[in-house]
C-alpha cells in the first residue's frame, strides 16, 4: 500500500496471532503465518494490509482487492475472493479498530517530538512544588504550575500549560499547546493539541451599567480513559464541577459549558455545543453541530442527529433529530411530507409554465 511515512508499517503480526488477539476465527488455518503490517481500505489494500467489510456493498471492490486478509461477518465470507484469507468476526468494525491500534499504536495518541517518556526537556518550566512521578515525558515550552501533580507514564506536549494544583493521572497524553486549568484528570486520558480545559464559563448578571461577570470557582473532573479532541473547550463549573464520565470520546471543536455533567461512554462529534448545567446520561451519542440548551436532562442511550437543536429534556433510549429536535420518526415523516409537497408544487409550476 501507499505509506505517507508518518505512520510506517508494523514489523509484522501473523494472522494466527491476530485471530487469537481478537478472539476471531481464521477461516483457513493454512494462512496462519501470513504477515500483516498495516491497515487499508478495500479498494487499495495490497500485500501486508488487512481491511474489513460490513456488507455486500463492497462486492465490486473485492473483485480487485489484493489485501493479505479481510475481517468480516461469517455471513459475508462467500463474497471474499478465495485467494484472500478471512478472519471471521461477530464485530468486524470493532476488531478492525483493535487491529489498527495494535499495528499503529503511535497513531492513537499525540506523538512526542523531542522528549520521550522518561525525558524532561530543560526548556520546560516546572514549578519546584510540582509533584512528578517516574517515567514522565515533558516537551520544550511546557509549563507546569505550582502544586500540580502528574502521574507515571504521562506525556506533556510542547507549549502545553498545566495550571497550579491540577492533577493528572497515569498514562495520559496532553497534546502540544493544550491548557489544563482547575481540573483533575483520571488515568489514560488523552487531550489533543490545542484543547482548552478549565477556563471560566460564560456567566453574567445584568446590572445598571451592563453585564456583571459571575465568578466561576468550580472545577473540571475528567474520569479515566476519556479522549478530548483538538481545540475542544471544557469550561470549569461556576461553583460545582463540570464532569466528563469514564470512557467518553469527544471530537474536535466541541464546546462544553460550565456545570455540564456527561455520563460514561458517550460519543460527541465535532462542533457540538452544550450549554451550562445540562446533564447527559451514559452511552449518549450526539451528531456533529448539534446544539443543546442549558439546564436540561438527556437520558441514557439517547441518540441525537447532526445539526439538531435540542431545547428540552429527552427521555432515555430515544432518537431525536431536527430543529427543533423531535423524535426521529416524526422528523423523517415531516421531512418527507415537505419534500413531497415541494415536488408537487414544482411539478405544478413547471406544467403551468410549459402550458
Amino acid at each position: 500500500m501507499e505509506h505517507t511515512g508518518f505512520f510506517p508499517p508494523h514489523g509484522g503480526v501473523s494472522l494466527k496471532q491476530l485471530a487469537e488477539h481478537l478472539g476471531a476465527e481464521l477461516a483457513d488455518t493454512a494462512s496462519s503465518e501470513v504477515v500483516i503490517r498495516s491497515i487499508a481500505p478495500v479498494y487499495r489494500a495490497g500485500e501486508g494490509d488487512i481491511c474489513y467489510i460490513l456488507s455486500r456493498k463492497n462486492r465490486a471492490e473485492l473483485e480487485t482487492c489484493k489485501a493479505s486478509a479481510i475481517i468480516c461477518l461469517p455471513a459475508l465470507k462467500s463474497f471474499v475472493p478465495d485467494h484472500i484469507p478471512v478472519l471471521l468476526s461477530k464485530k468486524p468494525h470493532t476488531d478492525f479498530a483493535i487491529v489498527g491500534g495494535l499495528l499503529h499504536p503511535e497513531a492513537t495518541r499525540p506523538v512526542a517530538f523531542t522528549s520521550n517518556l522518561g525525558a524532561i526537556s530543560p526548556a520546560a518550566t516546572i514549578d519546584p512544588t510540582a509533584k512528578l512521578e517516574a517515567n514522565i515525558g515533558i516537551e520544550p515550552g511546557a509549563v507546569i504550575g505550582a502544586g500540580a501533580e502528574i502521574g507515571e507514564g504521562t506525556y506533556i506536549g510542547a507549549n502545553a500549560l498545566i495550571g497550579p494544583g491540577v492533577k493528572i493521572g497515569r498514562n495520559c497524553n496532553i497534546g502540544g499547546g493544550a491548557s489544563v486549568l482547575c481540573a483533575y484528570l483520571g488515568n489514560g486520558v488523552i487531550v489533543h493539541n490545542g484543547a482548552r480545559i478549565g477556563q471560566d464559563g460564560f456567566g453574567y448578571a445584568p446590572g445598571p451599567r451592563g453585564m456583571v461577570k459571575i465568578v466561576q470557582i468550580g472545577r473540571v473532573i475528567i474520569q479515566d480513559n476519556v479522549e478530548i479532541g483538538a481545540n475542544t473547550t471544557i469550561d470549569r463549573g461556576t461553583m460545582d464541577d463540570t464532569v466528563i464520565g469514564e470512557g467518553t470520546k469527544i471530537d474536535n471543536q466541541v464546546q462544553i459549558g460550565h456545570n455540564v455533567r456527561i455520563g460514561r461512554h458517550c460519543a460527541i462529534v465535532s462542533q457540538v455545543g452544550i450549554a451550562g448545567s445540562t446533564v447527559i446520561g451514559d452511552g449518549v451519542q450526539i451528531g456533529g453541530q448539534a446544539g443543546l440548551n442549558g439546564h436540561i436532562h438527556i437520558g441514557d442511550g439517547v441518540q441525537i442527529g447532526a445539526k439538531s437543536g435540542v431545547m428540552n429534556s429527552i427521555p432515555a433510549g430515544e432518537r431525536y433529530a431536527g430543529l427543533p429536535a423531535r423524535p426521529l420518526w416524526d422528523f423523517l415523516r415531516e421531512s418527507a411530507e415537505i419534500a413531497k409537497r415541494s415536488g408537487a408544487r414544482e411539478k405544478k409550476d413547471g406544467s403551468a409554465e410549459h402550458d
